[in-house]
C-alpha cells in the first residue's frame, strides 16, 4: 500500500480538487477593484473612485470607502490574527487529535471495542473534525505549502478512495504503527481515515484499533509542526514586517476567508447536493452523517475572523459604512437557518438545502464587495469563484 510520496500528493491533489488561490497585491493608493460579477453589472471604476458594490440585498446599494489604514495599525491587527485566531486554531486541533489518541489507547487495550467506549470515540473524533474545520480558514501557510491539508483532510473524496483504501490498509498491516502511516498515501491519512474506521463499523477489532491509535499520533505531529510554523514564521507568513510598504499579508488573510467560503458552498454544499447539477462528491463527514456540525464549524470561524473586536474597530473607523453590520447580520441569519437544519444536511428539504446555499452566496458577496473595498484590497483569482 506504500506510495511514493511525490506521487501520492499529486494524485491527493487531483482527486481533491485543490482550490487554487493567487492574489494581486494591492495598488498604492488601494483603489477598490470590483469582482467579475459586479462588472458584469456595471463599468469598472476608475483607479482611485469609490465602487459602487451590492449591499445585503440587490436593493440596498451603498458606496464603500475605503478606510485608511496605518502601517502600524495594519501591523497590530495582523500580530493579532497570528496569535489570536491562527495559531490558536491549530493548536486546538493538534489538541483534540492528542484527545483522541490518548482515548483510542485507553479503550483499545482489548478488542473488540464498542458500546459506549466507541461512541465515546466517536464523539471525540467529530470534536477533532470542527477543529480542523475552523483552522482551514487558513488557506495559505506550511499546512497548503507542504499539502498537509490534504493528508489531514482528505477531500473532497470523489471517488471513494477512503473507504477502499483504509480497509486495504488494516488488512495489510493489522498491527500498523504511526511511523508506518505517516509513509503511506494522504488517501488513508487524518480525519477521514479516523472517520470511516470509527462509523463504517459497530465494533473496532485489534486491527482497526491499531488504525485509530497510529492514525491519531500521525494526525498530532502533523498538527503539531504546523503550529510551531506559524509560531516561528508568523511575521514572515503574514508578512508582519512589510505592511510600510504593501497590503501582503492583509491580502493574503482576507482573501483566505473569502476562499473559506467559495470552498464550502462549492465543494461541501453545492456539488454533494446536487444543487446546480450532477451530484459530485459527498458531504462533509457524510460516513459520519455530522455535516452539519463541520459547516457550522466553518462558519463559526469566519464569524470569529469577520466579527473580531480588532477588525470591527479597523472598520469602524470610517462611519461611511456599514459593512461590520452587513456582516454580522449575513452570518447571524446563516448560523440562524444551518441550527434549524438536520445533523445529516443530506436529509433537509431542497428548499432549505438552497436556502443555506444562497445565505453563503450573500455572505460571499458582501465580502467581496464591501469587506475588501472597504479594507482597499482586491479579490484574488479563486477557482471556486461563481457567486
Amino acid at each position: 500500500m506504500k506510495i511514493n510520496h511525490a506521487l501520492a500528493m499529486a494524485l491527493s491533489a487531483l482527486s481533491a480538487g485543490i482550490l487554487i488561490s493567487c492574489v494581486k497585491p494591492a495598488d498604492d493608493n488601494k483603489a477598490a477593484e470590483i469582482d467579475s460579477q459586479v462588472a458584469q453589472d456595471s463599468a469598472e471604476p476608475k483607479a482611485g473612485e469609490n465602487a459602487a458594490v451590492d449591499g445585503s440585498t440587490d436593493k440596498n446599494v451603498e458606496k464603500i470607502v475605503a478606510v485608511d489604514i496605518s502601517a502600524e495599525t495594519e501591523k497590530t491587527y495582523l500580530t493579532h490574527v497570528a496569535n489570536e485566531i491562527v495559531i490558536p486554531a491549530y493548536a486546538d486541533a493538534a489538541k483534540q487529535s492528542d484527545l483522541l489518541h490518548d482515548l483510542a489507547q485507553k479503550h483499545c487495550q482489548q478488542a473488540p471495542v464498542s458500546g459506549d467506549e466507541l461512541q465515546a470515540l466517536r464523539d471525540q473524533w467529530l470534536v477533532l473534525a470542527q477543529a480542523w474545520a475552523s483552522a482551514e480558514m487558513v488557506n495559505f501557510g506550511p499546512a497548503t505549502a507542504s499539502m498537509s491539508n490534504l493528508y489531514i483532510n482528505y477531500f473532497p473524496d470523489e471517488r471513494g478512495l477512503v473507504h477502499s483504501g483504509v480497509a486495504d490498509l488494516i488488512a495489510a498491516n493489522p498491527k500498523l504503527t504511526a511511523e508506518q502511516l505517516a509513509n503511506e498515501s494522504a488517501v488513508v491519512q487524518g480525519v477521514p481515515g479516523l472517520e470511516e474506521v470509527l462509523y463504517a463499523n459497530d465494533s473496532l477489532d485489534a486491527g482497526q484499533c491499531a488504525y485509530v491509535i497510529s492514525a491519531s499520533s500521525a494526525l498530532s505531529t502533523r498538527l503539531k509542526a504546523i503550529e510551531k510554523n506559524w509560531q516561528q514564521n508568523a511575521t514572515k507568513l503574514l508578512a508582519i514586517d512589510k505592511t510600510a510598504e504593501s497590503d501582503q499579508g492583509l491580502n493574503q488573510w482576507i482573501n483566505s476567508l473569502l476562499s473559506l467560503v467559495e470552498t464550502m458552498k462549492s465543494n461541501a454544499i453545492d456539488q454533494p447536493l446536487g444543487l446546480s447539477g450532477k451530484v459530485k462528491g459527498h458531504l462533509p463527514a457524510a460516513t459520519a452523517e455530522q455535516s452539519r456540525a463541520i459547516i457550522n464549524a466553518k462558519l463559526a470561524a469566519l464569524n470569529k475572523a469577520m466579527t473580531d473586536p480588532v477588525l470591527t474597530a479597523i472598520l469602524g473607523s470610517n462611519s461611511e459604512n456599514n459593512v461590520a453590520d452587513n456582516l454580522s447580520t449575513a452570518l447571524a441569519d446563516t448560523t440562524t437557518l444551518l441550527a434549524q437544519m438536520p445533523e445529516d444536511l443530506a436529509t433537509a428539504d431542497k428548499a432549505n438545502q438552497q436556502e443555506l446555499y444562497d445565505h453563503l452566496t450573500n455572505v460571499t458577496r458582501l465580502i467581496k464587495r464591501q469587506l475588501i473595498p472597504a479594507l482597499g484590497l482586491r479579490v484574488g483569482f479563486n477557482s471556486n469563484d461563481g457567486d
